[in-house]
């Protein structure tokens, strides 16, 4: 089947049709290249494989277009820029083996496109998902094939950024093997050329949260952070887990060795540890380094200038950037990088960019860095969306350390919960969806607009809402475990906020007056606020503290003594007639925002302060 590439259309047409039957559109690209698929879509363009007709073998391509969906003029022109920029880049590298060749770059329809090689294989990220765990020798493996990649590409001086698994594909094809390494390295997105210039000044934040170095994440990229990343993506390899959950927060520590699947020499181990260090003097400066270590006949290959000394230290408490929430709170855009998605992932929704925000024990910004996530959206009619956001699944310890400040009793004990992946609201329940779905409207402010979180709710009509819903979509919608709530605000920390020590009310919508730990006081604004008012998590969900009480699945229970371990609600035992609500609300102090509060109130009660969010299971259910 041909792809119409109208994205107001996207039909499949029989392949020997010219024009699309649904829009008239032309189907084939400068008279060549003919579109056979949707392999990736974001916010700024869609990914086609495709093949090209010109010539006698037929081969498949891959057919990159730029047609952004996002508002804002500075935007729109970045996201223009890194797509003209990936063709640069990829025009620069030439011929290599290990990276995709460029075909073309035009524009057609007033849409820019760029042509390039079809990678057979899969991206390691499904190999994961697949296989489990890599070993010791497949990350040797790994290394041997891509860090000559990374001495070639950086000689030209070139600095690749979004290093991930999703961006590493295995070839499959034995023509390709034949032409070098089995390894491809493609979204080159990203890219920038590292100049004296650039590197000496503040540049734009880019990459994928989990896998950016400290310096990048302030738009300071070097070479080493390439080797930052593809150090992280190793021990995500090594032991499946996402690169958040491998860090340590509050020891400011790499702890991915408390999670391998598999033995590992300390050899091995030392080169990892030394390639994702935080600080770029102690980290490996060069591929080649490595390179010799473990293929001791390599010749490495240099960039011909020397790397300007770092003018900052990667400790979080010494950052440099170091300033007042009041200064840095704003909105923020970021460029979403078009890229060479598996099917799998354009599965799980189109993705879309956000920024996390750290603070330190006195409620000061410490690093922002770029978020990205995906998600689904649900028409509800009237032109009401629902925004559900993957959430992956993954393990944490559910609950409070004893010296967490400010903790109860019913916090404890901590225990490891391990959850399969769910999709959850990227904001609580909006009064237009709630009156959307339900044809009523209960809340106390609905006066100010229905971007504000529905309220006034009991843990019934919550129930009810989700009833309607599922009737009304033919899919099945709930209210969050206790676990999935938690493990979703937390989204792979371990403090008592997602945004690190403490909170102030320039993030979170609670009562200023009191504050949590050092941090000062501020403003009580005494009403809730539009949901995505404050930065989200890193999993790109919004408002998990204050703002509106969040009721849970869950019957209430005093602690967490014999609780479900595997994300599922408790519904037995207990206090039957309570419930459990989650996250503090606009009219609490800071405290019990923490993300491992516990609150809980008959279910037939409501006020002013008490909303929901929703889940479903997977991108069908």
């Amino acid at each position: 089947m041909a792809q119409c590439l109208n994205p107001n259309c996207l039909k499949s047409n029989p392949l020997e049709t010219k024009f699309c039957q649904s829009c008239g559109e032309k189907l084939i690209l400068r008279e060549r290249y003919c579109p056979l698929k949707i392999i990736g879509q974001g916010g700024f363009g869609i990914t086609f494989q495709a093949v090209d007709e010109d010539k006698p073998s037929k081969p498949f391509c891959v057919i990159k277009q730029f047609f952004p969906q996002a508002q804002g003029t500075n935007t729109l022109e970045k996201a223009a820029e890194l797509f003209a920029q990936e063709a640069e880049r990829l025009d620069s590298l030439g011929k290599h083996s290990q990276i995709p060749e460029l075909f073309a770059y035009f524009t057609q329809d007033n849409r820019q496109y760029l042509v390039q090689e079809f990678i057979d294989g899969q991206n390691l990220q499904q190999e994961l998902e697949e296989s489990g765990a890599f070993d010791e020798s497949q990350i040797l493996e790994l290394l041997k094939s891509l860090l000559p990649v990374l001495e070639f590409i950086h000689s030209q001086q070139v600095i690749h950024r979004d290093i991930k698994p999703e961006n590493i594909i295995r070839k499959s094809s034995p023509d390709a093997l034949e032409k070098g390494g089995d390894m491809v390295l493609v979204d080159f997105g990203a890219a920038k050329y590292a100049t004296m210039t650039a590197l000496a000044r503040m540049g734009t934040v880019i990459g994928s949260v989990g896998y950016v170095a400290p310096e990048q994440a302030i738009g300071k990229a070097t070479f080493a952070s390439d080797i930052y990343s593809l150090g992280v993506t190793c021990i995500n390899l090594l032991t499946g887990v996402e690169p958040f959950n491998l860090f340590d927060v509050s020891e400011n520590d790499w702890v991915w060795r408390n999670y391998l699947r598999s033995d590992i020499s300390d050899e091995v181990g030392e080169i990892l540890d030394k390639m994702i260090v935080g600080a770029t003097k102690k980290r490996f400066k060069n591929a080649g380094e490595i390179l010799s270590l473990i293929e001791p006949n390599f010749q490495p290959q240099t960039p011909n200038f020397t790397l300007p000394k770092p003018t900052f230290s990667p400790e979080i408490s010494q950052l440099s950037i170091i300033q007042s929430t009041a200064q840095r709170q704003k909105k923020y855009t970021f460029p979403l990088t078009i890229c060479q998605s598996p099917t799998e992932e354009l599965e799980k929704g189109e993705l879309f960019t956000f920024e996390v925000i750290t603070v330190n024990k006195s409620g000061y910004i410490t690093k922002v860095t770029l978020g990205s996530a995906r998600q689904k959206i649900e028409d509800l009619g009237n032109g009401i969306k629902l925004e559900m956001v993957y959430i992956p699944g993954g393990s944490f310890l559910m609950g409070s350390p004893k010296n967490e400040k400010e903790r109860d009793n019913s916090e404890s004990p901590q225990h490891q919960v391990t959850l399969q992946p769910f999709y959850m609201s990227k904001y609580p329940i909006t009064q237009e969806q709630y009156q959307v779905i339900m044809g009523k409207n209960p809340s106390s402010f609905k006066g100010k607009g229905g971007k504000r979180p529905v309220e006034s709710v009991n843990w019934y009509n919550a129930i009810e809402f989700c009833r309607e819903l599922s009737l009304k979509t033919g899919k099945t919608w709930k209210l969050p475990s206790e676990s999935q709530w938690e493990y979703a605000c937390r989204a792979g920390t371990r403090t008592p906020f997602y945004f690190g020590e403490t909170i102030t009310p320039d993030l979170v919508n609670y009562d200023g007056n009191s504050p949590y730990g050092n941090a000062p006081k501020g403003k009580y604004r005494e009403e809730t606020t539009d949901v995505g008012t404050f930065p989200p998590n890193a999993f790109g969900l919004y408002d998990m503290h204050g703002n509106v009480w969040e009721w849970c699945q869950d019957i209430w229970h005093d602690n967490y003594n014999e609780a479900p371990t595997d994300g599922s609600a408790w519904e037995t035992g207990g206090d039957s007639g309570s419930r459990v609500l989650r996250g503090g609300c606009w009219v609490i102090n800071s405290g019990i925002c923490r993300c491992a509060w516990r609150g809980d109130d008959v279910a037939d009660s409501c006020d002013d302060s008490r909303g929901f969010r929703i889940i479903s299971s997977s991108a069908t259910d």
